[in-house]
């Protein structure tokens, strides 16, 4: 019994030198592992779990979204019809009952959810995601066909309605049906090394206050995202007490219906992408691949200008200031909006 204990925590120990973790030295220094998300103390076994990205609406009759407030990394991306969607990066799902409600997917999330190795979670799709979805890399749970009126629905019988909305404003997952539907299309739950990337954000030492970019870094309690998504007007208010600014949609606090708490994030990125429309029902494509744009990120209540890079879909988007820097991202949350290029954000 003892030699099997030892053996599993030799087992773990390695994994996570694997991925990048920080490692303890010892067994009780545990505690020690950092979030690959928002560098703050998680357990080991936290660690090594795959995450999920589920697709949520900002429908403003489909609010409150259960399980939104347990996303790390948020994106909030433009659709057809001038409505945003959402993608929500959770690494803790385990516990939670309801997750959603859960919509559609868009091909351009794609690239996005994989530079996390995620389990994608979403109720269909269009037929722009045919070519990628379909390959056996992408692990995704579908409450529908994959694409348009095609592809697979691998996993559909794991989701839920509920009563209180008419469709598709109803559908969801738990936990257990995640890890059900994972079981059953031999997915794995735990990281995948082979895709995994260790190396996400870069974290400051302390806190970054922006203060080392003197008169680069303008004045933000208050950032209003209206221009680039003017159905749900997504707006940010700086919190001191907090050091988080705290999200608003349609006017209203963004709250999660588990719990009624209002999301808040340490950082918010906006970043500007080029974009094209592709057909006249107006569906949408965005250029996720690219190192010639730029954008903004704002943290403890101050903004700088930067700009991005991503160069393969397993590979991270990283973000730089404009002395060629990668940005130093504080503990905490992270809202992305991937913004089309010509749709500018406000900020005082």
């Amino acid at each position: 019994m003892k030699f099997q204990k030892l053996a599993k925590a030799v087992s773990l120990l390695t994994a996570l030198a694997c991925i990048g973790a920080v490692v303890p030295a010892g067994v009780v220094q545990a505690e020690e592992t950092r979030s690959v998300y928002t560098n703050e103390i998680i357990l080991p076994e936290q660690a090594l779990t795959r995450p999920i990205a589920i697709m949520m609406p900002t429908d403003k009759v489909a609010q409150p979204s259960y399980g939104i407030s347990n996303a790390k990394v948020l994106y909030e991306i433009m659709e057809e019809g001038d409505i945003s969607r959402q993608m929500a990066v959770i690494d803790d799902w385990q516990g939670l009952s309801k997750i959603g409600n859960v919509r559609s997917c868009r091909a351009y999330y794609i690239p996005q959810a994989t530079e996390w190795d995620p389990i994608l979670i979403h109720f269909g799709g269009v037929v722009y995601m045919k070519d990628r979805i379909s390959l056996p890399d992408i692990n995704n749970i579908s409450g529908t066909y994959e694409y348009g009126v095609g592809g697979a629905a691998p996993g559909a019988g794991s989701f839920f309605r509920t009563s209180d909305r008419k469709a598709p404003h109803n559908a969801y997952i738990s936990a257990n049906g995640i890890t059900k539907a994972a079981q059953q299309q031999g997915y794995s739950l735990t990281i995948r090394p082979e895709f995994y990337n260790a190396k996400h954000f870069t974290f400051a030492q302390g806190v970054n206050t922006l203060e080392q970019y003197g008169e680069a870094a303008a004045v933000a309690n208050t950032i209003n995202l209206g221009q680039i998504f003017p159905y749900t007007k997504s707006a940010f208010t700086y919190d001191p007490a907090t050091g988080l600014y705290k999200k608003t949609i349609h006017g209203k606090a963004h709250v999660d219906g588990n719990n009624n708490q209002q999301l808040a994030f340490a950082n918010v990125i906006v970043q500007n992408t080029k974009w094209e429309k592709l057909d006249q029902k107006g569906y949408l494509s965005f250029q996720n691949l690219d190192a010639t744009e730029d954008g903004y990120y704002f943290t403890k209540g101050r903004v700088i200008h930067i700009t991005w890079a991503k160069v393969a879909e397993y590979s991270p988007t990283v973000y730089f200031d404009d002395n060629g820097n990668e940005i130093q991202l504080n503990e905490g949350k992270t809202y992305i909006a991937i913004a089309q290029k010509g749709r500018n954000v406000s900020f005082s």
